[in-house]
Formats: C-alpha cells, sequence, structure tokens
C-alpha cells in the first residue's frame, strides 16, 4: 500500500448538545465568525459551523440537561471543551472581544506546555480555547 492510498485521518470535530441550535450557530457565526452553510431538520436540529477549515458540530436536544460541557463535569469552570491552535491568539481575542464573546480568561502565556493562549465560553457553556506556540523565553 502506498503512502497516497494508506487510510488517513482527514478532520475531527468536537459534537456539542446544544438547547437551541439556531441561537448556537448564529453565536458561532456572530461573535466567533464561523459559518454555517445550511441547518439540517425542520425544525433545524443541526448544524456544523466551519472556520478556517475547522468545524464545530451543534445538535439540539429536548432537554437542557442533556448539554454537558465539561466544567459542569468536573466542576472546573475554565476545563475546555475544546482548543484551537491559531497563528495570533492576541488578535482573535481582539475580535470576539469587540463582538461580545463570553471570556473565561484572556491571553496568558502557559510556560508549561510553550503556548499563549485565550477561552471564551458559547451560549450552551463550552468553553473554547485558542492558543498559539510560544516559544520559551
Amino acid at each position: 500500500m502506498s503512502e497516497d492510498t494508506q487510510p488517513q485521518i482527514m478532520m475531527s470535530a468536537p459534537y456539542f448538545h446544544v438547547v437551541d441550535v439556531v441561537k448556537a450557530a448564529g453565536y458561532y457565526r456572530d461573535v466567533l465568525g464561523f459559518v454555517s452553510e445550511r441547518l439540517w431538520g425542520e425544525p433545524p436540529c443541526f448544524a456544523i459551523p466551519r472556520r478556517d477549515g475547522f468545524a464545530v458540530m451543534l445538535s439540539q436536544v429536548c432537554e437542557a440537561e442533556q448539554v454537558v460541557p465539561n466544567g459542569k463535569l468536573t466542576g472546573e469552570m475554565e476545563s475546555w471543551d475544546a482548543y484551537f491552535w491559531v497563528r495570533d491568539a492576541e488578535a482573535l481575542f481582539a475580535e470576539f472581544t469587540a463582538k461580545g464573546a463570553v471570556v473565561v480568561y484572556p491571553p496568558k502565556i502557559q510556560q508549561y506546555y510553550d503556548m499563549k493562549e485565550f477561552a471564551v465560553r458559547d451560549l450552551d457553556g463550552f468553553v473554547l480555547a485558542f492558543g498559539q506556540h510560544w516559544p520559551k523565553s
């Protein structure tokens, strides 16, 4: 089997249960700059917002108790549900906050794993972290 024909993982996406998929997709679009090309279902119950080739799957549930961000399980309010590697954490943070993102923590240097990162919370409580490689000083 040549390298071109070997099985390959092409993409990955977090899958979040949400209370209202229309509102959730709107938040990802209006605040985080993602694009949802369509909503599935009638009424809508599923969306895949994308930004820069990366996706987040949003699936509407009937009961709010079914929405379980990692922080809800662990009690740690900074517990991430998804982590995105980025080129410029400061610029992305400025973009998100200008659009009203709910900040979990502002950009900070994580010395023990060499990242500059920040985190925001979506409408359903999922924490999304965004970090760029930060060389040791």
